[in-house]
């Protein structure tokens, strides 16, 4: 019955073992500092988004679309999918090069941000310290054509191996530059806004110099992340990286998150899932 359908993915899944990693949240941030150098694609979110406004609620919906892809039914995921389309639908954006008003749905623009996030995840769980084979990497691409097809691409024109998102790169890299745009947003991504619910202790003079250091060091651990390219465009962003203190910082990064209770990290989608899945496993026995 469609309550207890696991979705488009499943417990055997490479893409459950991968988003079963809550080192993940380092990887969204990584997919945004890299997202930002196509200068279309950025142009689309700066001209249509609310994320300096609203960076937060931006970052929650976000996470809970990527979640309901993940960890939803099929039913769960498809809707989610076509609300999506629904809004890319009827949104447009300028080139800041060339004065073109394009759709923000096209599908090389679709392209860059599915694989610039699928990349991250999965690069990022390797780097902290997640074992998987070269065939899963590849199955985690291919599986992950699946949340391609939600946003309205045609699996084929997706990169579905290591290879493929290689060569890929390299295709689009001509494309890609630091715009004033991109440079405005990684700044942003290394010191966002205090979040509302934190205001009032600010007001009242509490130090949330702690907080900010914690969150500094996500940032500049994701940033120093990105590929050697990406980082160059950058010009380092004055952040202090190098792939040896990037991995490190990571995996120590990976080993503190596994201290934290499990149902603490949980969302209810994913604890959904496991419900879906528990109750499906007992009954086939």
């Amino acid at each position: 019955m469609d309550s207890d359908d696991l979705g488009l993915f499943g417990p055997g899944s490479v893409t459950w073992k991968v988003h079963e990693e809550p080192i993940l949240i380092v990887a969204g941030l990584r997919s945004l500092y890299l997202q930002a150098l196509h200068p279309r694609a950025m142009a689309g979110v700066a001209q249509n988004s609310d994320y300096r406004s609203d960076a937060w609620g931006r970052l929650v919906r976000t996470s809970t679309y990527v979640n309901t892809t993940i960890y939803g039914t099929t039913a769960e995921a498809e809707a989610a999918g076509a609300r999506v389309r629904r809004i890319h639908d009827r949104l447009r954006a300028t080139d800041p090069a060339t004065g073109q008003r394009f759709r923000v749905d096209e599908p090389e623009l679709l392209r860059w941000v599915h694989v610039a996030e699928v990349e991250s995840f999965l690069s990022t769980a390797r780097r902290a310290g997640l074992r998987l084979t070269d065939a899963e990497v590849d199955r985690y691409y291919a599986e992950q054509r699946r949340s391609a097809a939600l946003v309205g691409l045609d699996p084929a024109d997706v990169p579905g191996s290591a290879a493929e998102v290689a060569q890929y790169y390299r295709q689009v890299r001509p494309e890609l530059r630091i715009t004033r745009e991109a440079a405005e947003t990684a700044v942003f991504l290394t010191a966002p806004p205090v979040p509302w619910k934190l205001s009032l202790p600010v007001r009242l003079g509490l130090n949330l110099g702690p907080a900010r250091a914690a969150y500094f060091g996500v940032a500049g651990t994701a940033f120093a992340l990105l590929p050697p390219w990406a980082r160059r465009m950058y010009g380092g962003l004055g952040l202090p990286t190098t792939e040896l203190s990037a991995n490190l910082t990571v995996r120590a990064l990976r080993l503190a998150l596994a201290a934290v209770p499990r149902r603490w990290m949980e969302d209810p989608l994913r604890q959904s899932a496991k419900a879906r899945m528990a109750r499906l496993a007992a009954a086939g026995t």
